[in-house]
């Protein structure tokens, strides 16, 4: 189950969307999230690669992103990502 306020929440607010078009939960189903790697650049940079699987409509799916992430406030927040 994706959870839009705790992904607003986790996002950096300077490139944050006012809102997501998430996935019908009642035609999609996540199976499963696998994280490859993640590296930290310095004290308040990062970066993670996962790869998260999912179906809709009975089709498999898979969503693989290398996400960069800031740490302010002492809380870690998702910037931006480059899909694979």
């Amino acid at each position: 189950m994706l959870r839009e306020d705790y992904l607003l929440a986790t996002w950096h607010p300077d490139t944050r969307p006012a809102s997501l078009n998430l996935l019908d939960a009642a035609a999609s189903k996540w199976i499963g999230l696998e994280v490859k790697r993640h590296e930290r650049q310095d004290a308040t940079h990062a970066t993670v690669e996962f790869v998260a699987r999912y179906k809709v409509n009975g089709r498999a799916h898979r969503l693989h992103e290398v996400s960069r992430f800031v740490h302010e406030g002492g809380r870690w927040f998702y910037v931006d990502g480059d899909m694979h």
